[in-house]
């Protein structure tokens, strides 16, 4: 018999398959501890991944940009849409080619953190890296930091 640990939620999203330890980043990142109800199950017995995270969002839906930015965090994330209680979409995370405006590049001398003007990251998906596309500089994932997203 299969024991539910977290809660079901009415509408809204749950962030399933969360690389373990990543969740409160995550909820950080989305604004989630100021504005919503929500749930975080943290190392959650997983069968493909050993351990995992989980994020259950009442009432709420992600935009794209929170998307692309919760797949270079885990890859391994999928999103699903409930209503009702019932699951009415299921997506597994896409990491894009080229991110936008959602990175900080780390070089304090790189051209966005000088001027008003957006970052551009290109993204190595072999080995999860990230390239400034103006100061060419490259940096892991865990080394960027994401702008909080609204």
């Amino acid at each position: 018999m299969k024991k539910m640990k977290v809660r079901q939620i009415e509408n809204g999203t749950v962030i399933d398959h969360i690389a373990a330890g990543k969740a409160l980043y995550i909820a950080q990142l989305l604004h989630l501890v100021e504005s919503s109800l929500f749930v975080i199950g943290s190392n959650l017995q997983s069968s493909k991944f050993g351990k995992k995270d989980i994020i259950k969002i009442e009432n709420y839906n992600l935009s794209d940009a929170e998307k692309h930015s919760i797949a270079l965090i885990s890859p391994t994330a999928s999103f699903i849409q409930i209503q009702d209680f019932e699951v009415v979409s299921k997506e597994r995370a896409h990491i894009p080619d080229v991110i936008e405006y959602l990175i900080v590049c780390p070089n304090h001398k790189c051209i966005t953190n000088i001027e008003v003007m957006s970052s551009r990251f290109v993204i190595n998906k072999n080995n999860m890296s990230v390239r400034c596309a103006y100061c060419e500089k490259k940096y892991t994932v865990d080394e960027v930091k994401f702008k909080r997203l609204i």
